[in-house]
């Protein structure tokens, strides 16, 4: 039998296993702010490098940038997050607890899909074969209020945020009776904007200091330099820039452990168009995106998209893919058609042509671009929360096990001699000598070999080799499979096979092309 743990309890293994740590812990730490530890480097390090490589190493078209953290002030005046970069918030007096205003009235509308849900799940129950979900949806009268209940508070809510009408917002919240987590009352108070950027200052004195922001996001960089990219690198539209890299948020409901952080790690990739064909290309990057992550392994009902109605000023159209969190349903990557707002208002401040000049047309234009953009971290969180099992065995005993898959699993191997003597440990050193440079590989000699196992279970580690007796006999060693504990004798030849077609990235990227 297997059990989803709960957040608080991947938050407390996170930490054991040293996957993610609490930063500045023994000055009591910073809100909302975490540090990778040696298992979770590793981790991390390999889905940034799936994600790098599936973008940039297989598609000649896509090539990669690193650019400055600090930018121009004038970037994020022309990007329009001086003036519309906010959040809307709204606290609960009783509790004095912060919310954003959004994600209540998104709460909210998710209750009652789950409920359309239990309605149909007690139908189905009910009429057994003979059920036809799609006439009950249609027919049935709790169906269709909670259903014009949804719809009503999202045309409210999308309408009330396209004209700042944030008044429209705190009648919406109060007239459903929103309740807070925390108190469990309705005593709210204004619904006010909050600029979501840090700020700090470059020059080495008061009189000569220049404020700057911290970027909110990767992909200015990527739109300041897509023209001079273009042309040394001699691209032609379409073609895409590929960027990973820190930004920062001033997030004041910052919560959940690494899924909503101050200071995160971003994967965006901005797709230079021909205008007229965003369409095309919007559809094509939604399918290939949800393909990279189906390709990990994970069941599809855990992915869902979500389209925005609510669109931010510089999209035609934007998309969610949504992950099936501890705590629901929540944005892991966004994919987002920007139209040309983001070059036509660079060009427009900076007084700089920075157009694309087509030499089939012998005509210049401003692209449209694609973003396909994913938190680094909340992908992190997505694979370890998915991971995570407590089994009970058949024996009647329990393990916790990571099943990361194989590919990106931190430590790809363990490396275990039975016991100290006998020259068990120089055959198990010589395979590390023989493998190490060709995948992260572990080493253990403490405790009891069981204990082991499990200690390896719990960091994710696919395979467990055991060197024993038999090794000094025929240069044979135990394998031991993670996710199904079966045991088998291969040889050096075999492991080699074994490392190259399952514990590389070759056969996932081979799939995505």
């Amino acid at each position: 039998m297997e059990e989803r743990e709960s957040l608080k309890k991947i938050v407390s293994h996170s930490k054991e296993y040293g996957f993610v740590i609490p930063s500045s812990e023994i000055y009591e730490g910073l809100n909302a702010v975490y540090d990778y530890a040696h298992n979770g480097v590793l981790l991390k390090n390999n889905i940034r490098d799936y994600w790098w490589k599936s973008m940039v190493q297989i598609n000649q078209n896509i090539i990669g940038v690193d650019s400055a953290i600090f930018m121009h002030p004038k970037t994020w005046i022309a990007s329009g997050h001086v003036e519309a970069f906010n959040d809307p918030l709204i606290d609960n007096k009783d509790s004095k607890k912060r919310y954003r205003a959004d994600v209540l009235l998104e709460n909210y509308i998710e209750k009652q899909k789950n409920k359309i849900d239990k309605e149909v799940l007690k139908a189905k129950k009910r009429y057994g074969d003979k059920f036809d979900e799609n006439e009950f949806i249609n027919t049935n009268q709790r169906v269709q209020e909670l259903n014009t209940r949804i719809k009503s508070t999202n045309k409210r809510m999308v309408d009330g945020f396209k004209k700042n009408n944030l008044k429209e917002i705190e009648n919406l919240i109060n007239e459903l009776e929103i309740k807070c987590p925390v108190s469990g009352t309705s005593n709210w108070t204004e619904v006010r904007q909050f600029n979501l950027m840090f700020k700090t200052n470059l020059g080495a004195s008061s009189d000569s200091n220049m404020e700057l922001f911290l970027r909110p996001e990767t992909a200015q960089g990527i739109f300041l330099n897509y023209l001079t990219l273009q042309k040394t690198s001699r691209m032609k539209i379409p073609f895409g820039i590929a960027q990973t890299g820190k930004a920062f948020r001033n997030e004041i409901v910052a919560r959940q452990f690494i899924f909503r952080m101050r200071e995160f790690e971003q994967m965006e990739m901005q797709f230079f168009i021909k205008p007229g064909t965003q369409e095309q290309w919007y559809k094509e990057w939604k399918d290939k995106r949800m393909k990279w992550h189906l390709s990990l392994g994970f069941e599809e009902k855990k992915y869902r998209f979500h389209d925005h109605e609510k669109l931010s000023h510089y999209a035609d159209a934007a998309s969610d893919i949504e992950f099936n969190f501890p705590f629901g349903f929540k944005e892991l990557e966004g994919i987002h058609s920007r139209t040309d707002f983001d070059l036509k208002s660079h060009e427009k401040l900076s007084g700089k042509k920075i157009q694309y000049f087509d030499t089939d047309k012998n005509e210049s234009y401003t692209p449209y671009v694609i973003e396909t953009s994913i938190g680094l971290d909340r992908m992190f969180l997505s694979v370890l929360s998915n991971a995570y099992f407590n089994e009970t065995l058949e024996d009647g005993s329990s393990r916790v096990v990571l099943k990361i898959p194989k590919q990106i699993a931190p430590i790809k191997l363990a490396v275990l001699p039975l016991l100290k003597k006998d020259g068990l440990l120089e055959i198990a050193k010589e395979l590390i000598n023989e493998f190490s440079s060709e995948v992260n590989l572990s080493y253990d000699e403490k405790d009891a070999i069981g204990r082991r196992y499990r200690r390896q279970d719990a960091i994710g580690t696919p395979y467990c080799v055991t060197i024993d007796h038999q090794t000094l006999e025929d240069n044979t060693f135990t394998l031991r499979d993670r996710d199904s504990m079966e045991q088998k004798r291969i040889n050096n030849k075999d492991l080699k096979n074994i490392i190259e077609k399952e514990l590389t990235l070759n056969s996932l990227l081979n799939n995505l092309k």
